[in-house]
């Protein structure tokens, strides 16, 4: 058996492995900042690219390389960048490939950071942008009709799940010579494969499902080597967004259990989302998997698993919606997802509050929206405790 009939979860524990001369079991941490060289003319060399070896910690470190070669592995990439954050890595898939002139075209269902930097930052520089109704084909077909540089899009969306038919709206980009990201944190790399649906780039908050535990920071990008080796590998090296060695060896080693932790996560979600479903005080609910979901046909067929988050509205508003929080006493209010802990937040006065009101409510998000991040307690756990809260509002 090859490498390459490996499934994901020996990928996850066993590719881009590299022991050093030690032969230890455990992936070694290199944390370091430079190297030395034996020559002055070994230096000149390195720098020049005739050798191929580490020179400074900002290009490379055998801790970040590990990690790197086990994503592209779990991917299905030929190679992988990985970044200090999400958002960096979210930055670097736009900044390193537009220029004054050219058009992107995104959908409208975005996590509020991307959503900004597309809006806000991209038009200063001269590049177009445009927004649609991500479920929308002849939205897409519409918007991409005279042409575009980049077709930028999250699959499930954040917050509230609204999918887009990857394939679909990437045969359109493709045909109108627009290169596909797509943030695949939502569904994560056991869950969906966007290079396999017709995605050039793949984008991870690393610091969600990858480290699973609310550790550590990291973001990374994945593609072909042409893509990440070309402009993107010189704006990485230029512009200083590394990842920290240490921060890599630990989700190196998050790695080997994450697709045990996002199977049991799914698994609970699922039951969770049966649970609430029927609630008489929840006014709506969202999980991919759940045949109640809008779009579930496509979940079904582009998704493996429904993932780990659960969208739904308390009835009555923000007042009604700070009330369940408040009354959680298991599951804590956060902001963050993707973790071992359940967590729970209010989108619209926190990861959606910097955007207008239209536009939360053009991403569906109105003011009972809950996200739920779903962790590894045991469902019984969670359900009784969502229950207890949702009786007190």
């Amino acid at each position: 058996m090859t490498k390459k009939q490996w499934h994901k979860e020996t990928l996850a524990v066993r590719g881009g492995l590299e022991r050093s001369s030690y032969q230890e079991t455990s992936e070694a941490l290199y944390l370091n900042s430079g190297y030395v060289y034996d020559t002055a003319e070994e230096a000149a060399a390195a720098f020049d690219g005739d050798l191929d070896r580490y020179v400074y910690s900002r290009y490379g470190n055998p801790s970040v390389t590990m990690l790197q070669n086990r994503l592209a592995a779990l991917e299905g990439a030929e190679a992988c960048l990985c970044m200090g954050t999400g958002m960096g890595a979210m930055f670097m898939s736009v900044a390193s490939q537009l220029k004054s002139g050219d058009k992107i075209v995104a959908s409208r269902a975005l996590f509020g950071a991307c959503y900004a930097v597309i809006d806000q930052i991209l038009p200063k520089w001269g590049i177009e942008r445009v927004f649609v109704d991500g479920t929308d084909l002849a939205a897409w077909e519409a918007a991409l009709a005279d042409g575009a540089q980049m077709v930028f899009m999250e699959s499930p969306s954040n917050p509230v799940l609204d999918l887009v038919d990857i394939p679909a709206v990437a045969k359109l980009a493709h045909d109108a010579g627009a290169m596909v990201v797509v943030d695949n944190v939502f569904a994560t790399q056991t869950g969906q494969s966007p290079l396999e649906l017709g995605a050039d780039l793949v984008m991870y908050s690393l610091t969600k499902h990858h480290d699973g535990h609310g550790r550590v920071l990291a973001g990374a990008l994945l593609g072909s080597h042409d893509l990440i080796n070309g402009d993107m590998l010189k704006f990485y090296r230029q512009t200083g967004p590394a990842i920290s060695s240490f921060n890599a060896w630990v989700i190196l080693k998050s790695l080997d259990t994450m697709a045990l932790r996002i199977d049991r996560q799914a698994e609970t979600s699922m039951a969770i989302a049966a649970f609430l479903e029927t609630h008489p005080k929840v006014n709506g609910m969202r999980y991919p998997h759940h045949p109640s979901h809008p779009q579930y046909d496509l979940a079904k067929r582009q998704m493996r698993h429904g993932g780990s988050i659960v969208a739904f509205e308390v009835a009555g508003g923000q007042a009604q919606a700070f009330q369940f929080l408040n009354s959680l006493g298991l599951i804590d209010i956060s902001n963050n997802l993707g973790d071992s802990k359940s967590l729970a937040c209010h989108p619209a006065t926190t990861t959606h509050s910097s955007l207008t009101k239209e536009e939360r409510e053009d991403m569906g998000i109105n003011d009972g929206t809950i996200r739920l991040s779903v962790g590894l307690e045991h469902p019984d756990d969670l359900i009784a405790d969502l229950s207890a809260a949702l009786a007190a509002v």
